[in-house]
């Protein structure tokens, strides 16, 4: 599949309809209305991400639900995990690579914590 369509893959999202949206600008309201290309694969991308959050064949893409959900909510959560299944498949298709779960596991590396000395404090302040 050619897909030198989209230079990258957030174009590849936004036609697909997977971007997040600001529907409300100076209080008035914008179209919600859906790409031709949304309806059809928005709901089958939002179905894999559901399917695949279920499965254990993938547990970083299931973490990374988990870890979403809790800010997120579940329906934003699986927009998320649908965009993440489509930006891999547009990278897959474009770079002729097969899938690697590697790169999605080093996101899942919980961060170093962030509590500092009084003693970092006041050098961080001075």
């Amino acid at each position: 599949m050619n897909m030198d369509v989209f230079p990258t893959a957030k174009h590849c999202c936004s036609w697909a309809g997977l971007t997040p949206t600001n529907n409300e600008s100076a209080g008035k309201k914008k179209s919600v209305r859906i790409s031709r290309a949304g309806c059809y694969i928005k709901p089958l991308l939002v179905q894999c991400a559901t399917a695949i959050v279920k499965s254990e064949k993938h547990p970083e893409i299931r973490n990374r639900y988990l870890k979403l959900k809790k800010r997120r909510g579940h329906k934003r959560t699986i927009i998320a995990i649908a965009r993440m299944l489509l930006t891999a498949i547009y990278n897959i298709l474009k770079k002729k690579e097969p899938y690697n779960a590697e790169l999605y596991k080093k996101s899942d590396v919980s961060l170093v914590s962030r509590e500092i000395t009084v003693e970092q404090a006041i050098l961080l302040a001075k």
